[in-house]
């Protein structure tokens, strides 16, 4: 991102400050191709302004609890990319996905200018993708997943494995990834006692139990180079 003057450096940030619970001096110098001194005098300035900048020591900056910004005003480029996202998740094959962003997309048009509307209305009806034709739906529980995810809560599924292999298992929902326009689920199985990867096309049933794991200290990065090291393929899912 090449230098940006100032003024809108400082709305920028604080729009970051207000999207993250954390943000780093190192990854705000990095986004905005300037010095880390630089993002110092910056908060600085946010501090003076009034804006409730909290210092984590050795974690970084974040807003005050329950301090809220003026609604967000999207650029017509910002807006246009919104609207084209849209019409891609519309083809995607689980439903809760489809329905949960629709309904957040909502919320966000109200936000937009009156012009914007009549604009984003248009290139609405001039946007078209072409995989997925009769928009099948697959599956239901990517949303459920994504919680049991963020709340690290151990979750029971019914699985139908890519042999055809019907099991019950209590799983820990580790992290997800699309490929072939599948959805895929890296879990920690209780049964098999390893990380697994499981299509959620193929879970029959899912049930979020009230149970809480321990966060599992590596990144999806580091999952997957350890797979590349130790694995070629797994019962449930070949790795590719």
């Amino acid at each position: 991102m090449k230098n940006k003057p100032r003024i809108s450096r400082l709305t920028a940030i604080l729009t970051q400050l207000q999207a993250k619970k954390i943000v780093t001096a190192t990854e705000l110098a990095a986004k905005y191709n300037v010095s880390v001194r630089t993002i110092y005098r910056d908060i600085r300035t946010l501090e003076a302004s009034g804006i409730p900048v909290f210092t984590e020591e050795g974690k970084g900056y974040s807003l005050m609890e329950g301090y809220n910004l003026p609604p967000v005003m999207f650029s017509e480029e910002e807006a246009n990319a919104l609207i084209t996202a849209e019409h891609l998740i519309s083809k995607n094959k689980d439903k809760s996905l489809v329905e949960n962003y629709q309904s957040a997309i909502t919320k966000i048009k109200s936000v937009f200018r009156s012009s914007q509307k009549e604009k984003i209305d248009l290139l609405s009806e001039r946007i078209a993708f072409r995989y997925n034709p009769k928009n099948e739906i697959t599956s239901t529980n990517l949303a459920k997943i994504q919680s049991a995810i963020t709340n690290f809560q151990l979750t029971q599924i019914a699985y139908n494995s890519i042999g055809g292999e019907f099991t019950k298992r209590v799983i820990e929902p580790f992290a997800l990834y699309s490929t072939n326009e599948n959805w895929l689920l890296v879990a920690y199985c209780r049964l098999r006692k390893n990380f697994r990867v499981f299509r959620i096309d193929y879970i029959e049933s899912i049930t979020l139990l009230h149970e809480h794991f321990p966060p599992h200290e590596m990144t999806l990065q580091e999952y997957f180079e350890e797979c590349v090291k130790k694995f070629s393929n797994t019962p449930d899912k070949p790795l590719t």
